[in-house]
């Protein structure tokens, strides 16, 4: 599968909430190809470089889906993009106007983990530190019962750095995903 990609400084996780300010010309056309294709575009972590110029990214991110869309009064086109699934890059070149494509590997999707009773605290204050968040997680569909959905959740909006979310993004296991969270928890 071939998807236009987006180096952020930021990690996107599957069912999670990316709001971006688009201002550069060739991702106000990707973002304009992805609307009227009604198809995702594929955001990954920048290793290296900078988002407005040429960035080494790593290998790994998620697909993100236009959710909404808004001109600013700054002129500046506001996108929502909502995470689906995680893919690895199998290949990558450069368009003529610097726009990433990726050939990627969509990833098996973790299976259902239904949330340990050791574990329902963290959901207890995921659920309240969400409300306190406001518009951007409200609509979100909130699902505390899935250890998946918790800890990507977690590992979004903890302030550590996106080397650490991308190490969450990579984990295979929801349950070692939690059990790390709760360390970080329990460190701080």
């Amino acid at each position: 599968m071939e998807v236009p990609l987006f180096p952020l400084r930021t990690v996107l996780f599957p069912g999670g909430p990316l709001p971006l300010r688009i201002f550069e010309q060739r991702y106000l056309d990707m973002i304009s190809s992805c609307l009227k294709r009604d198809e995702p575009f594929g955001v990954v972590l920048i290793r290296s470089g900078s988002e407005v110029g040429s960035a080494e990214v790593y290998d790994s991110g998620t697909l993100g889906r236009i959710t909404d869309w808004y001109q600013g009064s700054d002129g500046l086109l506001g996108v929502t993009a909502t995470g689906s699934d995680r893919f690895r890059i199998r290949s990558s070149s450069r368009q003529p106007d610097g726009l990433l494509i990726g050939d990627v590997e969509i990833l098996p999707a973790e299976t259902l983990a239904p949330m340990p009773d050791d574990f329902r605290p963290l959901a207890r204050i995921l659920a309240g530190v969400l409300d306190d968040l406001g518009r951007l997680y409200e609509d979100l569909d909130k699902r505390y019962d899935d250890a998946s959905w918790v800890g990507y959740r977690f590992a979004e909006i903890l302030p550590i750095d996106a080397k650490h979310k991308q190490d969450f993004l990579e984990m295979m296991d929801p349950l070692l995903r939690l059990r790390s969270i709760r360390s970080l928890l329990e460190s701080e």
